[in-house]
């Protein structure tokens, strides 16, 4: 890992961030390409893609669905351990997302007018669970809890299935979640064909879940024609550390995000000179009984940073330059440092709330914002899965109280058709 003294103005770590935010130019045309011809093409075209990037050949799109039964029986087949801890893990994600369920509103006025807003679920959504060098049951429960709290009736699932199987780990997390449709294709086909749907894949109204960057592309680019929560990007966690912080503690932070994926991101902030120096060696101790660590390995040669800084408000500075997706603050008052922190998609504070316990079992989603998008993004949420509808009704005393200045603004646009569409009501005959 890389270590970097430094304080105000920063000029180093921001050029850090503006060559991650670069675009992949041939990325964007190959996404588009296969987004193209899925919208065209539909069940061949997706097929088609299934062959070549899935593993396996199945004859019909039929071919592609788990069906209900298969769920059961996946839940059945994996240790009684795993399930009761699945089930514990949805509770938690379930009681925690049912406090952000809003209800709308509707204010009746003295004059018999009527305005409120009508909260209701999205008709059919769309889940995407990673697969490949890892399998998530976790992305299952915090994409598909939030849209069945949120009372969404409708809950596909796409994940990649190499050579045609799905770890009944993730057949399980479904079941438990209330999946009601899962299909086994992953990648940018896979966005494509939940976003416009073929002769025998219904469209979604909104696409959710982590994957690569060919799905996060596929993503980006479906915008608009179905709704997303958002275009991730790889992981990253950046640790606050003080001299009062575990070295262990901090490496094996680091490298948890770090087997992700290559592309992961891990910095270290910390005011301690001595704890900078102790990490690397730490890394290297855990990463030998490590079997991810090359991946891990090549995350953070690549992009890990050690950043030792003069003092814990420098500290703070730099956190929120970066806006990460998971920030730990493992310091001596983590929760008055928390205060000072406007931008992370989750917190966690101390050294007793490490980073997995909110990718699976605290409650909290672990579908985060990420790379600095954080400094206006949400994690997801109930929030995500409903639409709101305003009402509006007036009656005939305040349509003729509010006229005039309807008339007036509507006037000052030089909409005319605005402004006689309240004329034509207050005409003598009408």
């Amino acid at each position: 890992m890389r270590t970097l003294h430094t304080a105000p103005p920063f000029t180093e770590l921001r050029l850090l961030l503006r060559d991650e935010a670069a675009e992949d130019l041939e990325l964007r045309d190959s996404v588009a390409a296969i987004v193209r011809r899925v919208a065209d093409g539909g069940d061949d075209a997706l097929l088609d893609y299934v062959r070549q990037f899935d593993g396996f050949h199945p004859a019909k799109v039929a071919d592609l669905r788990v069906d209900a039964r298969q769920l059961e029986e996946a839940a059945s087949s994996v240790a009684p351990e795993l399930l009761q801890s699945l089930r514990r893990a949805a509770d938690h994600i379930r009681r925690f997302h049912e406090r952000q369920r809003e209800h709308g509103f509707l204010d009746i006025l003295e004059d018999g007018s009527l305005l409120g807003q009508r909260v209701a679920p999205l008709r059919r959504v769309g889940i995407y669970v990673p697969g490949g060098r890892a399998a998530y049951p976790s992305s299952v429960l915090m994409n598909a809890i939030p849209a069945a709290v949120a009372g969404v009736p409708q809950i596909a699932m796409a994940t990649p299935a190499p050579g045609g199987e799905i770890q009944p780990a993730v057949l399980a997390a479904a079941w438990v979640a209330g999946v009601t449709e899962v299909i086994r294709m992953g990648g940018a086909h896979a966005v494509a064909a939940l976003a416009y749907g073929t002769q025998s894949i219904a469209a979604v109204d909104k696409i959710t879940g982590p994957g690569n960057r060919w799905v996060a592309e596929a993503k980006r680019q479906v915008f608009g024609r179905v709704d997303i929560d958002m275009v991730a990007g790889p992981s990253e966690i950046l640790v606050v550390a003080d001299d009062a912080a575990d070295a262990r503690h901090v490496a094996a932070d680091l490298i948890g995000q770090a087997e992700h994926d290559p592309d992961a991101i891990a910095w270290l902030v910390t005011t301690s000179a001595a704890l900078a120096s102790a990490v690397p060696a730490e890394i290297e101790r855990l990463l030998a009984a490590n079997p991810r660590r090359e991946i891990a390995r090549a995350a953070l040669e690549a992009h890990g940073l050690i950043c030792v800084v003069p003092d814990i408000d420098v500290a703070a500075q730099v956190a929120e330059l970066r806006a990460p997706e998971h920030l730990e603050l493992l310091t001596a008052e983590p929760l008055a440092l928390a205060g000072r922190i406007h931008s992370a998609g989750a917190i966690f504070l101390g050294a007793h709330s490490p980073e997995p316990v909110g990718d699976y079992f605290a409650g909290p989603n672990h579908v985060l914002p990420t790379g600095g998008t954080a400094r206006w993004a949400s994690p997801l949420g109930v929030y995500d899965f409903v639409r709101r509808t305003s009402l509006i009704g007036y009656s005939a005393s305040r349509l003729r109280q509010h006229a005039p200045d309807v008339i007036r603004l509507a006037e000052a646009e030089g909409l005319h058709g605005h402004a006689e569409a309240i004329r034509v009501r207050l005409a003598p005959d009408r």
